[in-house]
């Protein structure tokens, strides 16, 4: 019996599962094994535990794994590479495949076949895939994902930030708004110094953790941070249509889906219907999917297919 391993990791949580050729046997989930956010020693105690757990529950040993598929946060880094690579080979057996993350929401939305996928959690990115019929060949196609210093427009690192930044902006104005009171609830009661110290302290503060707060602001009817959200979705699209107007030469400017991924696109529907109206008048063809990718069921996909 042929057995594969699919894990989707990102930056905040990662899950896997294990599978034979038509059926899921275990499943199991840990935190951020990204080397960036969390460091080596934790990252490979949490994919040690986490893999032990999914092999415990399938009853198997995952030394007789046919292949893996892992997609990886931060996948551009060679460390990020070297670890997951030296990690898998002495914990699975079989073939091992290492993608980016986005790469594997491309596969669980297509099934190797062409769209545009919108990844938006922490970070941010546009990712198209097209067939070229001259060549036969796939072509990728991206837009975004510079990280949050550079880009990253979005975002829930992006809509954090842009909601704190925001809050002071009405405050030098006398603008009403309630982004400082909630955001200094949620970081433990703290003053408007001390939210000053933290912003700009070092390391910076994790302002992705502020967008659901800067969400709950907006459905309580704050119009700022209803603002902020819809700048956010505004963002995305105008992304998704960078990426539709490079596919028009593949696909001559017919229907293309667009699926999406991450907290921010599938827990914020503000954002989310900001960007769908902007795509309708920038990209016409770009038709945005109802709901989530799911990058685990891409990564088993990838896994299967070889």
């Amino acid at each position: 019996m042929a057995l594969f391993l699919a894990i989707d990791s990102g930056g905040t949580k990662t899950r896997c599962l294990l599978a034979d050729d038509t059926r899921v046997l275990a499943r199991a989930a840990t935190g951020s094994i990204k080397l960036t956010r969390v460091g080596e020693e934790e990252a490979t105690r949490r994919l040690r535990a986490m893999l032990a757990e999914v092999a415990a529950s399938a009853g198997v040993n995952l030394k007789d794994v046919t292949r893996t598929c892992a997609g990886l946060g931060g996948y551009g880094i060679d460390a990020v590479r070297e670890w997951a690579e030296r990690e898998l080979a002495a914990a699975v057996g079989g073939d091992v495949i290492l993608c980016g993350d986005e790469e594997i929401a491309l596969e669980g939305a297509f099934k190797g076949g062409q769209g545009i996928l919108i990844v938006a959690g922490t970070g941010a990115i546009v990712m198209g895939r097209a067939l070229d019929r001259r060549t036969g060949e796939k072509v990728n196609l991206t837009s975004g994902g510079w990280g949050h210093v550079l880009g990253d427009e979005g975002s829930g690192y992006w809509i954090g930030l842009e909601g704190l930044r925001a809050g002071f902006w009405a405050k030098d104005r006398g603008v009403p708004t309630t982004l400082l009171e909630k955001i200094g609830e949620f970081w433990d009661g703290a003053s408007l110094g001390e939210m000053v110290g933290i912003a700009n302290g070092i390391p910076a503060p994790d302002f992705a953790a502020l967008a659901p707060v800067v969400a709950k602001c907006a459905e309580a009817g704050d119009e700022l941070a209803t603002a902020v959200l819809a700048r956010g979705g505004e963002e995305l699209g105008d992304q998704v249509a960078i990426v539709a107007v490079k596919m028009r030469e593949f696909t001559g400017g017919r229907e293309i889906g667009v699926a999406y991924t991450g907290s921010v696109l599938e827990h914020i529907s503000l954002v989310r219907s900001a960007m769908v109206r902007m795509l309708k008048e920038a990209a016409p063809e770009a038709r945005v999917m109802e709901s989530a990718a799911d990058a685990l069921e891409g990564a088993l996909w990838r896994a299967r297919s070889g």
